[in-house]
């Protein structure tokens, strides 16, 4: 089925693996790095794209288990150069709900070029709704918990990550920014009409680039290993990165009154429209990628699935990665 999808050029390569807590119950890889490159090994670097925003969404709540971040927290006290502005007021979990108001996919990197012009743009861009209104996915808003955890923990965003998520999980391939190692084992993603070539080994995401590949929104890479090990966690309750509690709060629907289904960072099996198809139960919980990845954790049968393709390749608007992820879930529920 997955092999299928690389027929359709919906991507050139994909890797998954569907399991439990105790080990997957299928893996595997299919197709090339890129349509003209070697054929994949499993062994390969993938853009998570937006898969980022719940890995740093776990870093957050592990601040949060360890007094240092405050999920009522508001902008203003954390950043001090928000204070006196429309966003002093904004709270954490409103930015891990998306309920903040901020809006979303401002290409801001087209007029700000730096990171101290793009991250100043970030605090004038103005509201598009009340906060508590409306879901509104934001990456702007994951910008902007990104700079909250850094000034709550004193550390930069990408040694929180790996402090409090990927080594505790052994997560050894997983990072921002690959070095010259890690981008020859990348996955080719879009052939990028700003950057003039195709990306290899750098955040596909334009905002990301220029903050330096580094954001709460995107940036993060990865090998299947390592997301099929984040996958097993979470499938058996991260007791290695959270307590009980603040993984069932992180993880339980909090805008269901607002008609769509989100968790603390995590989106929430939608009734209509969920990007994984009706598959996954009601309860269950994960995130996609823009770049064509996904992660998804399904509390009623204790199993995870993950999906890692490069449907960017060569182009964004190359379709067929729904039908694709619709079908991989209806498989994966019924793995054995």
């Amino acid at each position: 089925m997955v092999a299928a999808g690389r027929t359709r050029r919906a991507y050139s390569g994909a890797a998954w693996s569907v399991g439990t807590s105790a080990g997957p119950l299928d893996r595997g890889w299919t197709g090339t790095r890129a349509w003209d490159g070697p054929a994949l090994t499993g062994d390969e670097l993938w853009d998570l794209a937006s898969v980022t925003k719940p890995v740093v969404g776990l870093a957050v709540m592990a601040l949060v288990d360890r007094g240092a971040l405050d999920l009522a927290g508001t902008v203003g006290r954390y950043l001090p150069a928000y204070r006196g502005g429309d966003k002093a007021d904004l709270t954490v979990r409103q930015l891990l709900t998306h309920t903040s108001g901020l809006p979303g996919q401002v290409q801001l990197y087209r007029e700000h070029p730096t990171r101290e012009a793009l991250l100043e743009a970030l605090r004038l861009l103005p509201p598009r709704s009340a906060p508590d209104t409306r879901v509104e996915y934001s990456s702007q808003g994951f910008i902007l918990l990104g700079l909250i955890a850094e000034s709550a923990a004193g550390e930069p965003l990408d040694e929180l990550v790996d402090q409090l998520v990927c080594a505790p999980l052994g997560l050894k391939d997983t990072g921002f920014n690959p070095d010259d190692a890690g981008r020859a084992r990348a996955v080719a993603t879009e052939d990028c009409p700003w950057r003039g070539r195709v990306v290899v080994g750098e955040v596909h995401d334009e905002n990301a680039v220029v903050l330096g590949g580094v954001g709460g929104h995107a940036g993060l890479f990865a090998p299947l290993a390592d997301v099929e090990r984040l996958g097993r966690s979470l499938a058996g309750g991260a007791r290695e990165l959270l307590r009980p509690e603040t993984f069932a709060l992180m993880t339980a629907p909090h805008t269901d009154h607002l008609a769509l289904r989100r968790g603390l960072a995590w989106q929430g099996q939608d009734p209509v429209g969920s990007p994984v198809g009706t598959s996954p139960g009601p309860d269950s919980f994960g995130h996609t990628g823009f770049t064509g990845t996904s992660l998804w954790i399904d509390p009623a049968t204790a199993r995870y699935a993950v999906l890692l393709t490069n449907r960017v390749h060569p182009s964004r608007t190359a379709d067929g990665i729904t039908a694709v992820r619709h079908a991989f879930h209806t498989a994966a529920a019924a793995a054995e």
